[in-house]
C-alpha cells in the first residue's frame, strides 16, 4: 500500500542546456579527443560544478588566466567570452586556442565594436565582475565602456555626448529588469541606439517565460543551477516576482530543504541554461522517493537551435 503523500510536479519547458552551453562542452570534449589530455580551459567552460568536474575527470585543466597555461598545450576560452587581449596574447605565444564563446555573446561583441568604430560611446547593461561582462567590455579599450547594473545607475552616468551613445546588454539578464534599465536610458538619452535585435538570448527569455507561466500554479519552485550562474539566479528572481515566493536555487538533490516543503501538494522544477538534465532527473527522483508524484510539463516554447563547433575541431585530427 502506498502511504506517500500525493504531489504534482510541474516541469518547465524549455529548461536546462541551451545551444551555446551544449556547443562549449562539445568543444572541450572534441579538443580532448583531438589533442589528448591535458587541454587547458580559461575559466569554467560553463557555470556548473557537475559539468566542470566531469570534464576535469576527462583531462581538462581549468585555470583563471592564460599565464597559467603552458605554450605547448591547447587552450579553450569559455562560453562567456573573453577580452580581446586574451586571444591576442595566445597568438603572440603561438598557442593553439579554440574560442568556445557562445555565438550570441559574439554577436554582442561585434555590436559593441561596430558602434565604437562609428564614434558612439558604449554603455553596457550587465553585472560587474561577471565573465561575460568582462569579456564584452574588453572588446574596447580600457575605460571606454560605461557599466549600468540597475535603473538608478542611469542618473549618475557621465557621458561625453548625449547625442552619440549606444548600449548593449549581457545575454543572461532578467528580461523585465533589463526593460526597466533600457527605459531609464532612453528617458535620459533619447538619441541612444540599441541593438537591432534583443541582446538577451532566446534561451534566457524562453526559460524566464516558462517560469512565469509555472509560478502562477505552484506554491514552491526549485531552480537547478549553480550559484555563480547568472541565468539560473535570474530564474529564481523571476519566479519570486511572478508570485511564487518560495523559489530556491539548488545545485543537487542533496541541497533540497525538505522541512521547508513540508505539506506541499505541488512544486515547480526548472533548470538554468548550464545545468544538465541528469541533475533535474536526480531532483525528480528525490521527490519520487518521498511522494506519490504526478509529473506535468508546462511548455511555453520549443527550441531547435544548434551552433556548429569551430572548423579546427571538425577536421580530421
Amino acid at each position: 500500500m502506498n502511504n506517500k503523500p500525493a504531489l504534482t510536479l510541474f516541469l518547465a519547458a524549455p529548461r536546462g542546456f541551451c545551444a551555446g552551453v551544449d556547443r562549449a562542452i562539445k568543444i572541450v570534449e572534441m579538443a580532448l579527443e583531438k589533442w589528448g589530455a591535458p587541454v587547458y580551459v580559461r575559466h569554467e567552460i560553463v557555470h556548473n560544478k557537475f559539468v566542470v568536474d566531469g570534464l576535469r575527470d576527462k583531462g581538462a585543466v581549468f585555470v583563471d588566466e592564460l599565464d597559467q597555461c603552458p605554450d605547448d598545450r591547447p587552450v579553450i576560452f569559455s562560453a562567456h567570452g573573453v577580452p580581446k587581449t586574451v586571444p591576442a596574447e595566445a597568438t603572440k605565444r603561438e598557442m593553439i586556442f579554440v574560442d568556445a564563446t557562445c555565438p550570441l555573446v559574439s554577436k554582442v561583441h561585434i555590436e559593441a565594436s561596430r558602434h565604437f568604430d562609428n564614434g558612439l560611446q558604449m554603455i553596457m547593461i550587465g553585472h560587474e565582475g561577471h565573465p561575460e561582462t568582462i569579456g564584452t567590455m574588453g572588446q574596447l579599450p580600457d575605460g571606454k565602456v560605461l557599466l549600468v547594473e540597475k535603473p538608478d545607475d542611469v542618473a549618475g552616468l557621465k557621458v561625453l555626448d548625449a547625442a552619440n551613445l549606444a548600449f548593449v546588454t549581457q545575454t543572461t539578464l532578467s528580461v523585465d529588469d533589463t526593460k526597466d534599465i533600457i527605459a531609464a536610458l532612453q528617458a535620459r538619452f533619447p538619441a541612444i541606439k540599441g541593438p537591432h535585435k534583443e541582446d538577451i538570448c532566446y534561451a534566457t527569455t524562453n526559460r524566464q517565460d516558462a517560469v512565469k507561466a509555472m509560478a502562477q500554479q505552484v506554491p514552491a519552485m526549485l531552480v537547478v543551477g549553480a550559484p555563480n550562474s547568472s541565468n539560473s539566479r535570474r530564474l529564481v528572481e523571476v519566479g519570486r516576482k511572478a508570485g511564487c515566493n518560495y523559489s530556491q536555487l539548488v545545485q543537487r538533490a542533496t541541497e533540497i530543504d525538505w522541512r521547508a516543503l513540508d505539506g506541499i501538494s505541488s512544486i515547480g522544477i526548472t533548470a538554468g541554461a548550464s545545468a544538465p538534465e541528469v541533475l533535474v532527473n536526480e531532483v525528480i527522483d528525490a521527490f519520487k522517493s518521498r511522494f506519490d508524484v504526478t509529473v506535468q510539463t508546462i511548455e511555453t516554447a520549443q527550441e531547435n537551435v544548434e551552433f556548429k563547433v569551430p572548423r579546427v575541431l571538425r577536421q580530421a585530427g
